[in-house]
């Protein structure tokens, strides 16, 4: 009996304890779950939906060279058909001292390139960029390319801000881009740029706005109510659709207060959108769209929606019948699936758009 009575006894403790440890379990990866910020998961920062009064980013360009192209940049030639990219090079070597005829010089790994940027107007001389290149001369690609120092300005006849330069970053955009000029002919880099001088920047004012990036006067009302729920009433007007407007007190520390406020969550409103590229038929709806009752004939596509099939129209190789109240990306779907083209899938929507059928808005790209 005493040699049975452990067997026993494990056997009752493990009868209680594995439920309290599978439930323990679940706890614990329930709270693993959990999010870590103070707001709800579908809310987002009003930070990432306006931009503070004044904090407009400032854009720079400059001309200059990518060089160490494998035969595939600008078709230049000197002499006296010689091009800017040539000039471009003879001006270079000069400043080295090397004096070379410009009527001398035969090359196909230059490309003379603008190159763009956009910096935030609290960069700190020092602080590095993200830079665009692009070709404006016949070379085929930059792929493989240097870019050479170049100067970045603000205005054309300003003084240099920054400078760039860098080894190109081409994407291969996969086997339908790849090695075509509208691809190869642009490139980044994505820590090319260096700001070398100071930069005018916003002073933190007691009162101050905050500009929505998409004005909207649900999404305006939203983050004045939140804002006048943590900071105090009245702290937090909305102005307009795209403008909220903030009054701080004296005592407080107005570059924590907007730090403050900028990490707020809201949930902005829905706004109900369709974008269609025209180019590859690509559709993307965007809130709650529904597409009403209409008909639509676009070459040999007729889209009928909110009508019932009849017997002898079903089959109509491009009839396209839906029923009404359809979310319009099953519209595309159903298009799609009998291979309509790309602009006539956006003739279509934009047609649908023009009767009343959809009160979303409708962007063709």
């Amino acid at each position: 009996m005493n040699a049975t009575s452990p067997s026993i006894a494990q056997s009752i403790t493990h009868k209680i304890t594995a439920p309290v440890m599978r439930a323990l379990a679940i706890a614990a990866l329930l709270l693993l779950l959990l999010p870590t910020t103070s707001f709800a998961q579908n809310d987002v920062k009003i930070r990432d939906l306006t931009s503070p009064e004044g904090a407009l980013p400032v854009r720079l360009v400059g001309y200059g060279l990518a060089i160490g192209l494998d035969n595939t940049g600008d078709r230049a030639i000197g002499g006296q058909s010689a091009g800017p990219t040539v000039q471009s090079v003879v001006n270079i070597l000069r400043r080295f001292n090397i004096e070379v005829p410009a009527d001398l010089i035969r090359m196909r790994n230059v490309a003379a390139v603008l190159v763009t940027a956009e910096v935030s107007p609290y960069l700190r001389p020092g602080g590095r960029f993200e830079v665009h290149v692009s070709s404006i001369g016949d070379a085929r690609s930059l792929r493989g390319g240097q870019l050479f120092m170049t100067p970045l300005v603000a205005d054309p006849n300003g003084p240099p801000l920054a400078s760039a330069q860098g080894t190109l970053m081409i994407s291969d955009g996969g086997t339908a881009t790849r090695y075509m000029p509208s691809h190869e002919t642009n490139g980044r880099i994505p820590t090319g740029g260096v700001l070398e001088a100071d930069l005018p920047r916003p002073t933190m004012a007691a009162t101050s706005r905050l500009f929505l990036r998409e004005p909207d006067l649900g999404t305006a009302t939203k983050i004045a109510t939140a804002i006048n729920a943590t900071m105090g009433e009245k702290t937090a007007v909305v102005e307009d659709e795209g403008s909220v407007l903030v009054t701080l007190a004296d005592s407080v520390q107005k570059p924590v207060a907007m730090a403050r406020i900028r990490d707020l969550g809201i949930a902005p409103e829905s706004r109900a959108r369709l974008i269609i590229d025209g180019k590859d038929g690509t559709v993307v709806a965007g809130g709650d769209m529904i597409v009403g009752a209409a008909t639509v004939s676009h070459g040999a596509i007729t889209l009928s929606i909110g009508k019932l099939a009849d017997d002898d129209t079903a089959a109509i190789p491009g009839s396209v019948r839906l029923p009404a109240g359809i979310p319009g990306q099953r519209v595309a779907t159903a298009l799609h699936a009998v291979q309509t083209p790309a602009n006539e899938i956006a003739a279509i929507f934009a047609a649908l758009r023009e009767v009343g059928a959809i009160t979303a808005e409708v962007i063709v790209r």
